[in-house]
């Protein structure tokens, strides 16, 4: 028996729970979590990560510091962000300076898409510095804030350099073992759901509209309009036709005016409004007649597939007799399948090595043990065989904007028929995020970002000429000894 044979029999026999499904944990983690009972979902996610090891990668560190943030605990969701951004940090390293080592460990997916190191889908590894962000600017830690926009852009350059060189990589590889099977030849595969409108338009699966926006706005508040301009125009540039984004940059010059900051009576305010839960990366199996040298066998290949959203759009918010305009920002779900769709290549290409592999493995068992060998190869092959479903799920599933002048004080936000508040605003800035997490209405951490100018009080009335000022007695001895 060859290495590759032992490998998948250790598999078949330990159960290899490095391969267990993410999306079972998710569905726990989730239904615990709509109910509005945070430690039950933070203990089931304990639970599928007992190992003081486990308790430092990258997705547990994502989904629990998106727990604690929906059960506003944001001191430890940072804390738990951190831990995690540590490990991008590290492959940012790796994807710049050795990009070799990053693109060796595709070699775990000889035997299976899920006994590779998760690194996080891209849109993943940016939304997490941009979650930082958040959770900073709501606990007013704003210089720290600013570094992690900062790096968000960053991030960003060293994913699109990385990537192709990912694609090539798998490209050569399959080339070396006679893979030459584009996606569009995997019978059944729903490639519809990856070539819609709305995936093809958008850039790339990596970048989206809010980071750029946030950063704008932080910008702004730091009154570093220069830096803010171009946070507005990527965001724009990335959704466009977007009302809010479109305002953001068209009224910049006017409010960071000296003369509009003297005369600022009322919060400008930036509403963030969450929807809905990040989309599941389902497993599907496929067939593939693969060369194993005298043959062809038919060996079973499985890809992740994502269903399209159906969560209904929401279109506006209300405060007092007031409705504004929600512009839809980022759609996770479209986020997803375009991140899928770009990583296909090179899934696909990994896939058809992966089915030679494991075609030759039964054709050499088979002739060394016999139909036992045979039907033992094809059993270990198709328990190793389970696409990657690994995805941050605790995200929500869309971001709306909206914003406004609002007077200081507290104020009522209904959306969609749902009450928050009542929620106090106040100061030059504010940022409110919202999140409508299934029947739960949560508010995190409002932030308000410097203050309106005082309004100068009125002099008191000048004395009329017909008043007379009253002249105070004179104390006499006698009465400062009655007073004594």
């Amino acid at each position: 028996m060859n290495k590759l044979g032992a490998i998948f029999l250790v598999a078949l026999l330990t159960g290899c729970a490095s391969m267990q499904s993410h999306n079972e944990t998710a569905q726990k983690m989730q239904g615990a979590s709509q109910q509005g009972d945070f430690q039950s979902a933070l203990r089931q996610l304990d639970e599928r990560n007992k190992s003081e090891d486990a308790k430092k990668e990258l997705l547990y560190n994502m989904e629990k510091g998106e727990l604690l943030r929906l059960n506003k605990q944001f001191d430890e969701s940072t804390q738990a962000y951190l831990a995690a951004d540590a490990k991008v940090i590290a492959w940012e390293e790796a994807a710049k300076t050795n990009p070799q080592k990053l693109l060796g460990t595709l070699g775990a997916a000889v035997v299976s898409e899920r006994l590779k190191v998760y690194e996080g889908q891209d849109y993943e590894k940016v939304w997490l510095t941009t979650r930082i962000a958040l959770n900073r600017i709501g606990q007013l830690d704003l210089d720290k804030a600013r570094v992690d926009i900062k790096r968000t852009h960053e991030r960003e350059a060293v994913i699109a350099e990385f990537r192709s060189k990912e694609t090539s990589q798998a490209e050569e590889e399959a080339k070396a073992k006679g893979g030459a099977v584009k996606s569009k030849e995997i019978n059944g595969y729903p490639v519809e759901s990856l070539n819609d409108p709305e995936v093809l338009a958008l850039k790339n699966g990596y970048q989206n509209a809010m980071s750029h926006y946030l950063a704008g706005f932080l910008y702004e508040a730091l009154n570093e309009p220069g830096l803010a301009a171009p946070g507005y125009r990527k965001a724009i540039e990335l959704t466009p036709n977007a009302p809010a984004l479109e305002e953001g940059l068209r009224g910049l010059d006017e409010r960071t005016s000296f003369t509009w900051k003297r005369k600022q009576r009322m919060t400008d305010v930036l509403f963030v409004v969450e929807a809905g839960t990040a989309p599941a990366r389902i497993p599907r199996a496929f067939t593939l007649p693969v060369p194993t040298g005298r043959s062809v066998r038919t060996v079973s290949i499985s890809y992740p597939t994502i269903q399209p959203s159906k969560d209904p759009l929401l279109d506006s918010l209300q405060w007092n007799d007031n409705s504004l305009p929600l512009s839809k920002v980022v759609d996770l779900n479209v986020m997803a399948r375009r991140a899928l769709k770009d990583e296909m290549p090179g899934m696909v290409l990994r896939g058809i090595t992966r089915a030679i592999a494991k075609g030759v493995m039964q054709e050499q068992l088979e002739k060394n043990a016999g139909p036992l060998g045979g039907l033992i190869g094809a059993v270990a092959s198709a328990v190793t065989e389970q696409a990657d479903d690994r995805m941050w799920r605790m995200l929500p599933g869309r971001v709306y904007l909206a914003r406004a002048h609002l007077p200081p004080g507290e104020h009522t936000i209904t959306v969609a028929g749902r009450s928050f508040g009542p929620i106090k605003i106040e100061g030059q800035y504010a940022l409110v995020p919202l999140r409508l997490y299934e029947n739960l209405n949560l508010t995190g951490a409002v932030a308000s970002l410097g203050q309106l100018p005082e309004v100068a009080q009125a002099p008191p009335p000048a004395p009329s000429p017909v008043e007379s000022k009253p002249v105070q007695a004179p104390v006499t001895k006698t009465a400062t000894k009655a007073k004594k």
